[in-house]
């Protein structure tokens, strides 16, 4: 990635400076991701309860702001390149593309049979390939300017580049916004919830209801459930309780559940402490 943002300055090439900061950004994402990680293996505590498990959240967030800054960069000088446009050197962008391309394949090559077996690591590797096709973006706009002289052919590639980056991130950015204003966890129809809860023997009534994601793979979920006094009484709270648990875990992706047994009447004392 050095390599290419000399040769993008030196050759006044935008599509290298642009594929250059697309693999520097990959590159301290996955930093920044591996490091989220490993804080948040840390222990809870009585200050922070469930630990620092939403640095990985934060740590996302960081990058999904940095590449959408790198990707409206290139966006706003592609622009200027198209009104103003420079003299970009095709021999060498294509020589420094040429060796882009041939450590994004390597990387490749080596993450290769890992992919198939882990998440993290196809995550991994179709970033290297995003990264490959860039290089070749810069490949091909070197090959028509040295053929043709045509010096527009850089800023295109530097946009192909960017609308690599900004779509993906922007989707991210959205999910990592959904887990930080605790949005429902993908995959949970909050109706379904209810639906389940009230279809369980006794159960009466559910309100505040919720459910959010600490982090990633770790949903949770919290409510009150009215319940039958007289079921209450015969099966007792532990009861009611497994099979509340066992409702939603055998239903939803959330493992971890709260639940508030409330007799008859509870929720209108609950209305009056608030008013």
């Amino acid at each position: 990635m050095v390599v290419e943002l000399v040769g993008g300055v030196l050759a006044d090439s935008l599509a290298l400076v642009a594929d250059a900061a697309h693999m520097a950004t990959d590159a301290l994402g996955l930093g920044m991701a591996l490091l989220a990680i490993h804080v948040a293996g840390r222990p809870p505590s009585e200050r922070r309860t469930f630990g620092l498990a939403r640095a990985e959240i934060l740590a996302a967030l960081a990058n999904c702001l940095l590449l959408l800054g790198v990707g409206g960069y290139v966006l706003y000088e592609a622009a200027q390149r198209f009104v103003t446009p420079a003299g970009t050197e095709g021999g060498l962008t294509m020589a420094f593309g040429a060796i882009g391309l041939a450590a994004n394949m390597v990387s490749l090559t080596l993450l290769m049979r890992g992919q198939k077996d882990s998440l993290n690591v196809r995550g991994a590797f179709l970033e290297v390939a995003a990264d490959a096709l860039g290089s070749v973006a810069v490949i091909l706009s070197a090959l028509v300017i040295l053929t043709t002289g045509w010096t527009a052919a850089d800023p295109i590639a530097s946009l192909l580049i960017a609308l690599m980056i900004v779509p993906r991130t922007w989707k991210l950015l959205r999910e990592t916004l959904d887990v930080l204003l605790e949005a429902a966890p993908k995959g949970v129809d909050m109706a379904q919830v209810r639906a389940h809860i009230l279809a369980t023997e006794g159960v009466e009534d559910v309100h505040d209801l919720h459910a959010w994601t600490i982090t990633s793979g770790m949903p949770v979920l919290s409510a009150h459930v009215v319940v039958s006094s007289e079921v209450l009484n015969a099966i007792g709270h532990e009861k009611m309780l497994h099979e509340l648990q066992g409702c939603l875990g055998d239903h939803f992706d959330v493992a971890h559940c709260t639940f508030q047994l409330e007799p008859q009447g509870h929720a209108r004392h609950e209305a009056r402490l608030c008013h």
